[in-house]
């Protein structure tokens, strides 16, 4: 007798979508929900000069704009000059969820088989970065619809459930406010019959706008003497005297420090552009829900909520009770290849739709209104990393791997002791002394990360078990997931 397969976990279906997934989003505003804003400000000009500063700041999202707050807040006779190469919030900082999570390792299950000596200091520093950005929002008067509500984690298979189990005592460990939700409770709170249980961390996690948040920081940056140029584009950086000097298309920035926080896009110096990959992500936001369609799924507390596989989806409400749906695929394109062409990818669309519809079916015929891709900068060990370049005269942060909202601030601080040469429980820790694992080069890079990608699908359908292919990259310390 033949023998059965196993059923498929987590439960997506294995046909390809139907029309009507795909009628779902036809016609979609391809420019990202966040971005889509009529009270959005107007372009700042373009470096079209020579000019000179004290401190120069290349990338115009959160690591950026937290970097040159700080900066100026703690001297403020400094000269600060931030260079954007499109437009504040343009990249990854307006294209992502909006969940803000003081986790500094993305995830403590991360943490803990990268760094488990140092992670006690790191959840209690990063609750720390967390807590003050909080306080920093509400003294500089940012409204980015911010709900402390909390996240949640959800099984969506039986093999899930005993991660989350353990996952709880061990938040609970590091101090932080966690909640067990079995299935009848996780199903009480958000109505799906795929849900089987939850963990809901009510600590160290909210839910903010953050292309609002963007928007603010570079406001009360520039309130306190920062200069900002948008649509200037670095194409260069290299020693100059006692400083560097930075090279645009339409003029040129001498500064006596340096700091990058450039995501994604093409590093400036060799040693980020061996350690990071873009890679991309893939997001839909539906239509304001009715009030009937809002009865139908509860959610009335408003977590944010992602399932806990290694390709997993993320969603949540917005404002405007509308849903955000986005995650399962990380697209990387051969050489590292990003740019607007890649920000529309019809199969992942597809996909998000027809398992939007899996997981709430009662919300059948509903239409999303966005649709957008965007990079991210992942690397290997799914944690940012920091350092100094030229001689110590530039600092960089990088390589946040999805989890920066709340990190970015955490790691411009780093960026900025860095160049102060500054001695602090920070910078001597181990995660931030130590760098990521490079990815091999060009095509072992491709190969690599397909195979990854495979073998990562294989494990999902396999009760979560890994095999040869994955526990080597663990053993070695190199990791790639959505």
């Amino acid at each position: 007798m033949r023998e059965r397969k196993p059923p498929r976990t987590p439960p997506w279906p294995a046909q390809a979508p139907r029309a009507e997934h795909r009628a779902a989003y036809a016609g979609a505003s391809t420019t990202p929900f966040w971005l889509d804003n009529p009270d959005a400000p107007g372009p700042r000009p373009a470096l079209l000069d020579d000019l000179e500063c004290d401190l120069a700041i290349v990338g115009g999202g959160l690591s950026g704009l937290w970097a040159a707050l700080e900066a100026k807040e703690a001297a403020p006779g400094r000269e600060v000059v931030l260079l954007e190469g499109s437009r504040i919030a343009h990249a990854a900082s307006g294209r992502n969820g909006g969940f803000m999570s003081s986790s500094l390792t993305h995830g403590v299950g991360n943490g803990m088989a990268r760094l488990p000596k140092e992670m006690h200091a790191l959840e209690r520093l990063g609750l720390e970065n967390f807590e003050e950005a909080m306080v920093a929002m509400g003294r500089l008067e940012i409204d980015c619809d911010l709900e402390a509500v909390g996240d949640v984690a959800v099984a969506l298979a039986p093999h899930e459930e005993g991660w989350l189990a353990e996952e709880v005592d061990e938040l609970r460990r590091l101090g932080h406010e966690v909640e067990w939700l079995d299935g009848e409770r996780m199903r009480e709170e958000v109505r799906s019959p795929l849900f089987r249980a939850g963990r809901w961390q009510r600590s160290g996690s909210a839910l903010i706008d953050p292309a609002k948040l963007c928007w603010g920081l570079a406001l009360a940056a520039e309130r306190l003497g920062a200069r900002i140029h948008e649509h200037t584009r670095v194409e260069r950086i290299e020693r100059s005297g006692a400083g560097v000097e930075l090279r645009t298309p339409s003029g040129r920035l001498r500064a006596r420090q340096g700091l990058l926080a450039t995501s994604a896009f093409p590093a400036l110096i060799p040693a980020i552009r061996r350690r990071v990959v873009p890679v991309y992500d893939y997001v839909l936001v539906s239509e304001p829900l009715s009030a009937r369609q809002r009865e139908s799924v509860g959610w009335r507390r408003r977590q944010g909520l992602s399932d806990s596989a290694n390709r997993f989806h993320y969603y949540r409400l917005t404002a405007d009770g509308r849903i955000l749906w986005g995650g399962y695929d990380a697209i990387y394109n051969y050489g590292g290849r990003i740019g607007a062409s890649l920000e529309q990818r019809e199969r992942s669309f597809a996909g998000l739709a027809q398992r939007f519809f899996t997981c709430f079916p009662q919300l059948e015929g509903i239409r999303f209104t966005h649709r957008w891709g965007g990079a991210i900068d992942t690397c290997s060990r799914f944690f940012a990393f920091h350092d100094t370049a030229l001689g110590g005269r530039v600092a960089y942060s990088v390589g946040h791997t999805g989890l920066g909202l709340g990190a970015s601030r955490f790691g411009a601080r780093v960026a900025l002791d860095l160049l102060a040469g500054r001695d602090t429980e920070t910078t001597r820790l181990r995660a931030v002394r130590s760098k990521p694992l490079p990815f091999p080069p060009e095509p072992l890079r491709s190969g690599a990360i397909a195979l990854t990608r495979n073998r990562l699908a294989a494990a999902d359908r396999n009760g979560g078990r890994r095999g040869t292919w994955l526990r080597t990259l663990d053993r070695a310390g190199l990791g790639f997931d959505s």
